[in-house]
């Protein structure tokens, strides 16, 4: 388990480091902060995004799904928020740090996916 959870860090890392190179108004400062801007992620999406997205469940139903972007930014604006080696200017730059981060996370999955079910 803890292995799953560090190859998810690891992947949300590189999500992270891509996203701080091709999306204009998202910066990472060091390696340092990298690794701690991907645990950080994986701490907030585990605990305060279920949150989120069970107050925001109605307006995730009316735009079909597309109100997660913005809250995958808000995540990631939140980690931003947290850690002074990691900043995220604006919504347009966060959602899509959230676009890359996520595909990046989805190859991870992938490449880490329990073959027993």
């Amino acid at each position: 388990m803890l292995a799953k959870f560090l190859v998810r860090a690891v992947f949300a890392a590189l999500g992270l480091w891509v996203a701080s190179a091709i999306v204009p108004g998202v910066h990472v400062s060091d390696t340092g902060s990298l690794i701690l801007a991907a645990v950080l992620l994986g701490v907030v999406n585990a605990f305060v995004r279920p949150v989120v997205f069970i107050l925001t469940l109605p307006l995730t139903v009316i735009t079909l799904g597309l109100f997660l972007l913005v809250v995958n930014a808000a995540m990631i604006g939140l980690v931003a928020m947290l850690l002074s080696g990691f900043t995220v200017n604006g919504l347009i730059p966060g959602v899509l740090a959230a676009i890359v981060t996520g595909i990046a996370s989805w190859i991870g999955g992938m490449a880490i996916r329990d073959d027993r079910r």
